[in-house]
């Protein structure tokens, strides 16, 4: 699993509101979700963010309710992967089972700044800045998770498990 985008920033403790506002929780079309994607946080965002960027954050990213919207707009509006300091626990499940990967890394996530390019290695736990040079080491994505990645989430995986044995 490897990535490489644009990196835009986000601070400590992003809500799920912040991520998708309640105000759009009436559809579950993931387009019309990813439309309005951080634009609480971040006005601009829906209409700069594009197919393999990179978000970056500091702690606690995705506190508050535990609706698998924030992740699914995430991803629906191109976004590759997120490296934040930390991850609320429920956002973390739910960023999976979407099919949404993620990486806990503080250095990477306090040191690398908006508008940077950076490549990651999931699977090997790199994160390289293009930008700087830096390189930082992460714990790896596991591979019964990048499996879920790559099938895009958690209910494909299954079908796609449960299909095969019958």
């Amino acid at each position: 699993m490897k990535f490489q985008g644009k990196t835009y920033k986000f601070g400590d403790n992003v809500n799920t509101d912040e991520i998708i506002p309640a105000r759009y929780l009436n559809t579950s079309d993931p387009q019309e979700l990813a439309a309005h994607v951080m634009e609480d946080a971040d006005p601009g965002f829906p209409g700069l963010v594009k197919p393999g960027d990179i978000v970056l954050a500091g702690r606690n990213f995705g506190c508050g309710s535990s609706r698998e919207h924030a992740p699914l707009a995430l991803k629906t509006a191109g976004v590759a992967c997120i490296v934040a300091a930390s991850f609320a626990r429920i956002f973390y499940r739910n960023a999976f089972n979407i099919g949404l990967p993620i990486l806990e890394c503080p250095d990477a996530a306090s040191e690398t700044q908006a508008g940077q390019k950076i490549a990651i290695d999931a699977g090997q736990g790199i994160i390289k800045n293009l930008t700087t040079g830096k390189t930082y080491q992460v714990d790896p994505i596991p591979p019964f998770m990048q499996e879920l990645v790559a099938a895009g989430g958690l209910m494909e995986y299954v079908k796609r498990n449960l299909t095969a044995k019958f």
